[in-house]
C-alpha cells in the first residue's frame, strides 16, 4: 500500500479545522505591516475576538466527526485510542499577529520525513512574531507540487516527545497580498503518521525547533 502524506489528504478531502485563520486587512501591506509592529511591541495578543473560544472548539468537535465517520486517516479499529483528539485549553495568547518576512530562494529544501525519504519544499518566508513576550520566527514553506497559495508550517518545542509528538506538530496558513498573518497555535496539529504509519510526515527545520514549551493546540492522547 502506497504511502499518503498530509498533502495527499488536503488534496482528495477539504480540512475541517486544520488551516489557521488568515488575517485579512483593507489597508496597504506597507501600513499593515507598520501596524503590526507597533502593536506586537505592546502585546502578542490579537484582536479581541469574543466568539474565539466558541470557534476553536467548534472546529476540534468537526475534525472529531469527520475522523470518526471513516478508517482514514486514523484506521476504525483505533478509533476508541485516539478519538476525541486531545488538546490543550484554549489559550488566546497563543493566537499571534505574524509578519511574513519573505525569503527569495529558488533552490529546493529537501525535508527528511517519518519514511526516510525528503519532501520537496521551498522557503518562502520568515514569520516573525511575539509570543508570551519573546520574540519569535517560524519557517515558512511551500511543497513543490502544490497549491502555491498555501504556507506549511512544521514545528518543535519543548513539550515535543513528552505531552506531544515527538517530531513537531504542524500549521498550515493560506498566503495573502498583505503579509500580515495569524500564528495560532490553537489549531497546531500532530501529523497523520502518528496515529496511521502508512503516512509521510515531513520533519521540522533546526529553524523551527522553539526553545519554549508551546502549551497549545493538540496534544497526545496516547504514548506512541
Amino acid at each position: 500500500m502506497p504511502r499518503l502524506s498530509e498533502a495527499d489528504i488536503r488534496l482528495r478531502r477539504g480540512h475541517v479545522g486544520l488551516v489557521g485563520r488568515v488575517g485579512r486587512v483593507a489597508i496597504p501591506a506597507l501600513i499593515a505591516l507598520m501596524f503590526l509592529v507597533g502593536a506586537a511591541a505592546c502585546s502578542s495578543a490579537p484582536p479581541d475576538d469574543r466568539d474565539y473560544p466558541t470557534k476553536i472548539a467548534a472546529a476540534r468537535a468537526a475534525k472529531d466527526a469527520e475522523f470518526a465517520r471513516g478508517d482514514d486517516p486514523i484506521p476504525t479499529a483505533r478509533h476508541a485510542q485516539f478519538l476525541p483528539l486531545a488538546y490543550f485549553p484554549i489559550d488566546p495568547d497563543y493566537n499571534v499577529p505574524a509578519a511574513l518576512k519573505p525569503i527569495d530562494d529558488k533552490q529546493v529544501y529537501e525535508m527528511p520525513t517519518s519514511t526516510g525519504a525528503n519532501r520537496k519544499m521551498r522557503r518562502v518566508g520568515m514569520l516573525e512574531f511575539t509570543l508570551k513576550g519573546q520574540l519569535m520566527k517560524l519557517l515558512a514553506f511551500n511543497e513543490v507540487g502544490t497549491d502555491p497559495g498555501s504556507l506549511f508550517i512544521a514545528f518543535g518545542d519543548l513539550t515535543s516527545g513528552t505531552e506531544t509528538y515527538a517530531a513537531g506538530r504542524f500549521m498550515d496558513l493560506s498566503r495573502n497580498i498583505t503579509g500580515v498573518y495569524e500564528v495560532d497555535f490553537n489549531r497546531a496539529y500532530i501529523p497523520y503518521c502518528y496515529y496511521n504509519p502508512t503516512y509521510e510526515c515531513p520533519y521540522p527545520p533546526a529553524e523551527n525547533r522553539l526553545k519554549i514549551p508551546i502549551r497549545a493546540g493538540e496534544k497526545m492522547k496516547v504514548k506512541s
